[in-house]
């Protein structure tokens, strides 16, 4: 009889909850991915100091390591370290910027990696992409799925709410980047994939009208279960299509014209109200205006510090940041006259 399903990569253990630092080390024991503790673990600067005093004491014949800039050259260090000697795995604890560093390096090491979230910033917890800097400048790189993937709840209600706020507008955005992949279909004819569209709608969908707050567990865990299907869409699509479209593309640009402007899931879920604006989808638009707001997100300009002409410079020059990719900008290839009087008319739209 044929095979009639595909097979798909996915993480070996995903788990959420209270603890999971405390218990990393029965975790990689159980699972076989260490049983005798022989791991890599990268930290962020932050709680870095905390959490290897936890891990120390479990974890014996770990090396620690902290990771500060999140840059290729850091990612290449962490490689180095780990040819030079004898691990099982590596595990990033932290936020995207760990995780990306030990991804990177894992993939280039031909190790495992197990990536235990502190933070619910971005889908990139359990996504196959690292995002990291490299002269200046973010870059994406493809690497491995994480072999596990844990977060730790104790660890996400202390991170700032900026961050819990920045995973929800990251989360939503995937309705926009979908609707760009069905246009690119529509007008080029792009293959489409119904299992990453599902997982990447499903967990935008979870979250978009839950009206309980960032300081509610029930809350947390949605939103982790959001941004790992985010994660998994990617993985199988191979690309970063169910999660980044043109919203993305406007995010990466205010990234490169005025960086520091704000974090990446609060310009995503704000990027992605305007698409949708753009697109003409009233009912969409209100639908996410009103999640950004009820969740203290950003919905204008203004609220991330830019001016209606910055964030039309922006715009315009969005679709240079992924040339390869077609979304709603390339199919209305404005010109800069015409973006600005669209980015107006958004404010307006907001206002009444």
């Amino acid at each position: 009889m044929p095979l009639l399903a595909r097979m798909v990569g996915t993480p070996l253990v995903v788990e959420v909850g209270s603890g999971a630092i405390a218990a990393l080390a029965p975790l990689l024991a159980d699972r076989r991915i260490s049983s005798g503790g022989h791991v890599a673990i990268a930290v962020g600067p932050g709680q870095g100091a905390q959490i290897a005093e936890v891990l120390r004491p479990q974890l014996a014949n770990a090396d620690i390591s902290i990771i500060d800039e999140g840059s290729v050259e850091e990612a290449m260090a962490l490689a180095r370290r780990l040819r030079s000697g004898f691990y099982d795995a590596i595990v990033g604890i932290g936020g995207g910027r760990v995780l990306d560093v030990a991804k990177y390096a894992a993939s280039i090491s031909g190790l495992p990696m197990v990536a235990v979230a502190t933070s619910l910033a971005h889908d990139g917890l359990a996504s196959p992409v690292a995002s990291l800097t490299e002269g200046g400048r973010k870059m994406s790189f493809g690497v491995v799925m994480p072999l596990a993937v844990v977060v730790d709840l104790d660890y996400v209600r202390r991170s700032a709410p900026q961050m819990r706020r920045s995973g929800i507008g990251d989360a939503v955005s995937n309705l926009s980047a979908i609707a760009d992949w069905e246009l690119a279909h529509r007008v080029n004819g792009e293959a489409l994939d119904g299992l990453a569209i599902t997982f990447a709608r499903a967990g935008a969908t979870a979250i978009l009208d839950r009206t309980d707050t960032i300081d509610d567990d029930d809350f947390l865990v949605s939103l982790a279960d959001a941004l790992v299907l985010g994660g998994l869409a990617m993985a199988v699509a191979g690309s970063s299509r169910p999660c980044s479209g043109a919203d993305h593309e406007i995010l990466h640009a205010i990234d490169h014209l005025f960086p520091g402007t704000a974090n990446h899931g609060e310009l995503a879920g704000l990027c992605a109200l305007f698409v949708t604006h753009l697109r003409g989808d009233a009912e969409p638009a209100a639908h996410l205006a009103g999640c950004l707001v009820r969740h203290g997100l950003p919905t204008r300009p203004a609220d991330v510090g830019l001016t209606n002409e910055q964030f039309a410079h922006a715009v315009h020059h969005a679709p240079a940041t992924r040339p390869d990719r077609f979304t709603l900008l390339e199919h209305l290839a404005l010109s800069e006259e015409e973006v600005r009087a669209r980015v107006d008319a958004f404010a307006v739209a907001l206002d009444r």
